[in-house]
């Protein structure tokens, strides 16, 4: 507005001195030709300035300081108009920025010797602090609009991610350390969709299990431990290939070829094959089944296989219902003329209080029927109660109170085993996501 102010304001001089009678001019002596002649030359000029100002101006549709009068009649320069600040989703487009810090206080009543809580995978240091881990994900998802490829990196610090890569039953032991060059990588695939029908997505690279209830990443769980099924009933990932198909809101199917267990290079040449189909017959119900079978580790002609079901209903925004089935067989071991197995149930109920407050109880049996998931033959059954409060949109609190109870003296009471144990766990998670930055 300030160079539409200059420019009236020379309008209006420049009438004014066309319009002055000769009359007002100091010199009564009658002008000369000549001057009338260069006076009008002169203000013609300066009036052809200010046309061309005004036209550059509303050509370019700025407000920015414009040239003088007589200055020439370039366009005016570019102003300093409201911008808003860029955001860091405007910076990376497509692709997204995630990921959080999960820390938490472990406490067991048992007060054991090795200050680490028995048959716990995720948070397993008892009596201290403790980092759970620390992830950041970098993620663009296919589209069919703009770009058909994607990606996926998830990268891991702590001990989560330490279980999760060093984790492999080996004849139903787990090792000391299977640590190698992925040791920090818990997901890293490409993307690819295909344009059949409604859109085939194809992922090959490293990615978690399809199986179980829970996950790896706390926030997205209701209790903030993992249950014994997710720690030993299936696998934590897979390495391979994987394609789904979305039929519609209600039908999916998901098909798998991947090496293994929890092993990114093959121990032979065998695979594993995998389907996952989910059914959501309305939005109170979802219905996820799971089934794979391949190759042992140790043997080409035996099979490992697993069946997982999981069950959803939500009746209401407050209650929320799960249960989740495991069914495994496959492996030999040295003394047991026949296939191991292992099963489990888990039941889950949640309650919303409001946005911040939530109640979360888990019960679950599992039955390690020859030792091969656990190194021990043993009935577990445990009990969890958690509750959640969000004191900021980032910020996730849990408190913890769980009974673990087998049939066997398991667990350690200073040093001396014992049936069952009881921990305390206060959890802290904050998030951040760049798709939340606006």
């Amino acid at each position: 507005m300030k160079n539409y102010g200059r420019l009236a304001a020379a309008l209006i001089v420049l009438a004014l001195q066309a319009s002055r009678p000769v009359a007002a001019q100091t010199d009564t002596s009658p002008p000369k030709e000549a001057d009338l002649t260069a006076k009008v030359d002169e203000l013609q000029r300066e009036l052809e300035d200010v046309r061309a100002q005004l036209v550059a101006l509303k050509k370019d549709g700025k407000t920015g300081d414009a040239p003088a009068p007589g200055a020439g009649a370039g366009p005016a320069p570019a102003a300093v108009s409201g911008s808003t600040t860029p955001t860091i989703a405007s910076l990376l487009g497509p692709t997204s920025l995630s990921g959080f810090v999960d820390m938490y206080y472990g406490y067991n009543a048992n007060q054991p010797a090795t200050l680490n809580n028995s048959f716990r995978v995720f948070d397993q240091q008892a009596n201290q602090f403790a980092l759970n881990l620390v992830e950041l994900v970098v993620d663009k998802a296919p589209d069919a609009a703009a770009s058909r490829t994607g990606y996926h990196v998830a990268l891991g610090f702590g001990q989560a991610i330490n279980a999760i890569n060093g984790s492999e039953p080996v004849n139903g032991t787990l090792p000391a350390s299977g640590l190698g060059f992925d040791q920090y990588l818990k997901e890293a695939y490409f993307s690819y969709l295909a344009p059949v029908g409604k859109g085939l997505q194809v992922d090959f690279g490293k990615f978690v299990t399809p199986a179980g209830a829970e996950v790896i990443e706390t926030k997205d769980n209701w209790n903030y431990s993992r249950s014994l099924l997710f720690n030993y009933a299936i696998p934590f990932y897979h390495f391979g290939m994987r394609a789904k198909y979305t039929f519609n809101d209600k039908y999916n199917l998901t098909g798998y070829v991947m090496n293994g267990w929890n092993n990114l290079i093959a121990t032979n040449t065998g695979k594993t094959y995998g389907i996952s189909a989910g059914w959501n017959p309305n939005k109170k119900w979802g219905v996820v089944q799971n089934y794979l079978a391949g190759a042992t580790p140790t043997s080409n002609s035996d099979w490992r296989q697993l069946s997982d079901t999981v069950i959803t209903y939500s009746p209401t925004s407050k209650w929320s219902f799960m249960v989740n089935g495991d069914y495994g067989r496959g492996d030999r071991i040295v003394g047991l003329n026949r296939p191991v197995f292992w099963t489990g149930v888990g039941g889950y109920v949640k309650y919303v209080v409001n946005p911040k407050y939530t109640f979360a109880t888990r019960y679950e049996y599992y039955d390690d029927h020859d030792g091969f998931t656990t190194g021990t033959k043993q009935d577990f059954n445990e009990v969890t109660e958690t509750f959640e409060h969000t004191i900021a949109s980032h910020i996730l609190t849990r408190l913890e109170y769980r009974h673990d109870l087998s049939n066997h003296p398991t667990f350690l009471k200073g040093t001396t085993p014992v049936l069952a144990q009881d921990t305390a766990t206060a959890g802290l998670v904050f998030m951040f996501d760049s798709r939340e930055a606006k």
